[in-house]
């Protein structure tokens, strides 16, 4: 039996659903809830991020709060790394660097255990969505501060027209789709 090859983007874009003014008015959510019920197209994503970077590049891959955990753990498990979590203020036991940044619709504040990584060790950042880019800007200080290297920004929507890619001028970024 031969598979036939997959769309991502269609595979993709037909499992995101958009969700109008939430959370708050104007802001369109882009909800992979769907995506990440669907055996195949959640595979697709996962092997996709894996492929883009190649097995035995990556040592860590760091998921941010709170759909970028459920992305990269996966990416974690087949590239044969570690997961780490980036988390929102105050959820994780140990000492931890920290780095607040500004967000569409507000402000936040992400952590991340400071014995995480070690210095030289290349890490993936996963996230769903690349946004205005604050939240990825700050995971990238927060993983250099480490001393480990950030190898790269993989995330499954990219919504370029609030071009979060500005604020990264130096990271590989890995969009499987715009949105």
């Amino acid at each position: 039996m031969t598979s036939r090859p997959v769309d991502l983007t269609k595979l993709i874009n037909e499992r995101i659903r958009e969700v109008p003014d939430y959370p708050k008015p104007g802001v369109i959510f882009k909800d992979i809830s769907p995506l990440l019920a669907d055996h195949t197209a959640f595979a697709a994503v996962v092997d996709a991020i894996v492929a883009y970077y190649g097995r035995g590049t990556i040592d860590k891959v760091v998921g941010i709060e709170a759909r970028g955990f459920i992305l990269a753990a996966p990416v974690a498990y087949h590239f044969g790394a570690g997961f780490v979590p980036v988390r929102k203020k105050g959820k994780l036991p140990a000492a931890t660097y920290t780095e607040s940044y500004d967000l569409e619709y507000g402000s936040e504040t992400i952590e991340m255990h400071q014995d995480a990584l070690a210095p030289g060790e290349q890490v993936l950042i996963v996230d769903d969505v690349l946004a205005t880019g604050g939240t990825a800007a700050a995971a990238t200080d927060l993983v250099r501060r480490s001393g480990a290297e950030v190898a790269g920004l993989s995330v499954l929507i990219e919504l370029g027209f609030l071009k979060g890619r500005d604020r990264l001028p130096d990271l590989d970024v890995h969009a499987l789709i715009q949105g």
